[in-house]
């Protein structure tokens, strides 16, 4: 008997082999692998799904919009506070909350700056004050415009002096009316007149009711003219 014959001892496995179908010893027991099957997802979940979507995409697109909105609010204000008064050849200084206006409440004047209702400030060119001299020429203009707009039952002189502002020399006066009503609160007024060779130029503050923060707004203006 050859080696082909011989029988193999009970319970002796059957030598490895090459598998006539190509699949490994596992899939005679329990099969070919099936591919995994789809999940199924119930339509009521992909309804919400989708509403979630949607409800995402518009809160991004709201953050957006917000942030934008915000960043203008809060960019610093790149607007000119400066005013350019062109006819009286000057610039002046904005004081923090100060816009520049477009008509002056008084005729004549060519560029004005206000806050709110509160302060404003006025500028023109001036008349020649060889003769009369800045200082004569200033008191005639601070009673002139303290009749126009302060109609004051008293009228106190706060100060009266002469000033230097950048290139121009002059004078200024500051008078405070009050009222004998209980309606009109005290109003401030100052007026300067400066001079740079021979050009001139006015300027006309006024506030009422008087308060020493729009005195200092009014103040920075003229001590500001350049």
């Amino acid at each position: 008997m050859d080696d082909r014959t011989k029988r193999r001892p009970y319970g002796d496995p059957a030598p490895p082999g090459p598998d006539p179908e190509g699949l490994p010893p596992s899939a005679r027991l329990y099969g070919t692998p099936a591919p995994p099957s789809g999940v199924r997802v119930p339509r009521r979940t992909k309804r919400a799904l989708v509403v979630f979507a949607a409800f995402a995409v518009v809160a991004v697109l709201l953050t957006a919009l917000v942030s934008s909105v915000v960043s203008r609010v809060t960019a610093p204000d790149t607007t000119p506070r400066t005013v350019e008064d062109g006819l009286a050849g000057v610039r002046y200084p904005l004081p923090p909350g100060w816009h520049r206006g477009t008509v002056a409440p008084v005729t004549g004047f060519s560029s004005v700056a206000s806050f709110g209702t509160a302060a404003v400030v006025m500028t023109r060119p001036g008349d020649s004050v060889a003769v009369s001299g800045p200082k004569a020429a200033t008191r005639e203009l601070a009673d002139l415009y303290s009749r126009l707009l302060l109609h004051g039952d008293t009228i106190d002189v706060l100060d009266d002096r002469a000033i230097t502002v950048g290139r121009y020399a002059g004078h200024t006066r500051a008078v405070r009316a009050r009222y004998s009503d209980v309606v009109n609160q005290p109003a401030y007024l100052r007026v300067a007149l400066l001079t740079s060779g021979d050009a001139s130029v006015v300027v006309v503050g006024h506030a009422q009711p008087d308060d020493p923060l729009r005195r200092a707004d009014i103040d920075a203006v003229v001590n500001g003219l350049r």
